[in-house]
């Protein structure tokens, strides 16, 4: 029968109840299995964390699921641990050849390219499915050093999560202000309804359309997404 757990015991917490020897069989167990994960990753590749595909990712997870307990759990065999990594990366090897080779099957697995923005404008209906806010769209974008939407001639979100920009030349116009962010210094803010006392140009802060209005004109609605909320162009 085994016996009752004693509440803070600092021995069993920071050593526990194992043999003090045992901490060098740790020591071999992370060395082999890390040994033996390493020369299976080489032989499949590798590539940085940022361009890791969606098959690649799941890799990582079951690697890190897999070795862990082998080295730590006297009662996992390191066999069993070994046999696990190799099917792992096995099936990770044959789906990557599958997926090469099949370009519906790699679109359903890897996803697909999707534009987000076009011409300076928003296409905000592709980030709702994205399921990506406006705030992450705009930060990635500021990593890129646009200060504008005016500057982008397109932005996609790539299959790994990252944003590819590409701007003109020489920015045609103004656009949405996205330097400073909005919750260091917000622009000023104007709703649909309201009337403007002198010339301004407005951004709508969905879909980015722009729009200049006359002194005593009322802000409108956005005529392409239908939002009611403009922020001013600085």
């Amino acid at each position: 029968m085994n016996e009752p757990v004693v509440a803070f015991d600092l021995g069993r917490m920071v050593f526990g109840d194992e043999p003090p020897l045992f901490l060098l069989e740790i020591a071999l167990r992370t060395l082999i299995i890390y040994a033996y994960t390493l020369l299976l990753i080489r032989w499949i590749g590798s590539r940085s964390i940022g361009q890791l595909s969606l098959v690649e990712f799941l890799l990582v997870i079951a690697l890190g699921s897999a070795v862990g307990d082998a080295m730590f759990y006297p009662d996992v065999p390191l066999v069993h641990c070994m046999v696990v990594i190799t099917v792992v990366v096995l099936l990770d090897k044959s789906l990557s050849y599958i997926v090469a080779r099949d370009r519906k099957l790699e679109d359903v697995i890897e996803g697909i390219s999707v534009e987000v923005v076009r011409d300076g404008g928003i296409l905000w209906k592709a980030l709702k499915q994205l399921n990506v806010g406006h705030d992450e769209l705009f930060e990635q974008l500021r990593l890129k050093q646009v200060r504008h939407l005016g500057q982008v001639r397109a932005a996609y979100f790539e299959t790994n999560g990252l944003l590819s920009v590409f701007t003109f030349d020489e920015p045609s116009r103004q656009g949405l202000s996205i330097e400073p962010p909005w919750d260091v210094s917000k622009p000023t803010q104007f709703r649909s309804g309201s009337a403007v006392r002198e010339k301004r140009r407005l951004a709508c802060v969905q879909c980015a359309e722009v729009v200049e209005l006359s002194p005593d004109e009322t802000v409108p609605p956005c005529p392409r997404c239908g939002a009611d909320v403009w922020h001013e162009i600085r």
